[in-house]
């Protein structure tokens, strides 16, 4: 697992003394990805190399599988750091190297003997389903099959911890699926603590357990996937899952933003919904899943002239959370960091 209490990281001194990190706390479990989300130049990267010691914090703690890595020998460190697994944007992959001799490349720093190693990097070649690849180049290997040799690399010493700071950057969304899938089997194979950070929302949704948003060195909100969004008033909950603006709705009808909460909603709310109220109900666009078994997600309805109050009566009897609106704007992370 990994604890991070009142991590804070500054670059620079005096005048040019620039605060990246500002007592953040956070805490990823055994078998869990924690998401961390937010704008360019938020501190997310810098978050990943702290929490390694690749940067050294300027006051706070990182606790990894229960040693606190900022106490620690040098010596201890790197025996520390070999239970923690990093995945970077780039797949850092040496081109010179076949697949198989770069994922051993950290079993010959340890000095794992020769029949051992072999013996590892097919396993773990298999294991990312690239037991075929052994012998190619990176540039032989796509984007998605050089980053899954990064994640073979990143678990040649058993780590308990993974560090992914943008693997899913560039890919394309075949791609992007399949290193998602992987990481979820690896999670649950292995019960391993996954940061994750990333700036694309829509890949949060499929990885995610918990999310947190970074805002110039600060977590300005975080929580259970499944919490934020099922939370009308949640900013993250909503950058998740984008509104669209809808110009198509009658001038004589309300528009509302329905959300679904932790009480089940029937599959035919909407005709249920007219039926109560006895008037016509339009659905003018949804963003709505299933996630770990529970639906999440938002609608827009547009709904003939009807007492407010009587819509949202009717709405709150059916699991929804609602809000009246006139025109719903788009929004998205850089809106709400």
């Amino acid at each position: 697992m990994i604890q991070i209490e009142q991590l804070t990281k500054v670059f620079g001194h005096g005048d040019a003394r620039s605060l990246v990190l500002d007592r953040l706390d956070l805490s990823i479990e055994a078998g869990e990805i924690y998401a961390v989300v937010g704008p360019s130049g938020a501190g997310k990267t810098t978050l990943a190399q702290c929490v390694s010691l690749l940067e050294r914090p300027t006051s706070g703690s990182v606790v990894v599988n229960g040693d606190t890595l900022s106490q620690l020998t040098e010596k201890q460190l790197r025996i520390a750091r070999r239970r923690i697994g990093t995945i970077f944007q780039s797949d850092g992959l040496f081109g010179r190297r076949t697949a198989e001799s770069n994922v051993a490349l950290p079993l010959e720093y340890l000095g794992v003997t020769p029949t051992e190693s072999r013996k590892r990097v097919a396993e773990l070649l298999d294991r990312v389903g690239l037991a075929d690849k052994a012998k190619h180049y990176p540039h032989q290997l796509s984007g998605g099959q050089r980053q899954r040799i990064g994640i073979a690399r990143a678990l040649a010493l058993r780590p308990t911890v993974l560090l992914s700071d943008e693997a899913t950057s560039g890919l394309d969304p075949q791609a992007t699926n399949s290193i998602v899938e992987l990481l979820k089997e690896l999670r649950d194979d292995l019960d391993l603590a996954i940061l994750f950070i990333t700036h694309e929302m829509d890949t949060v949704l499929q990885v995610a357990d918990c999310v947190a948003r970074l805002d110039h060195g600060h977590i300005v909100e975080s929580g259970r996937l499944i919490d934020l969004l099922s939370d009308p008033a949640s900013d993250l909950g909503r950058a998740l899952q984008p509104r669209r603006r809808h110009q198509d709705a009658s001038a004589a009808a309300s528009l509302w933003h329905v959300t679904y909460g932790e009480t089940p909603v029937p599959a035919d709310w909407l005709t249920r919904l007219a039926g109560e109220l006895g008037t016509d109900v339009s659905l003018l666009g949804a963003s709505i899943e299933n996630l770990r078994g529970s639906t999440v997600g938002h609608a827009t309805i547009a709904v003939s002239t009807v007492d407010p109050d009587r819509i949202a009566a009717a709405l709150s009897g059916l699991g929804l959370h609602a809000r009246l609106e006139r025109d719903l704007p788009q929004r998205s992370l850089e809106d709400v960091a």
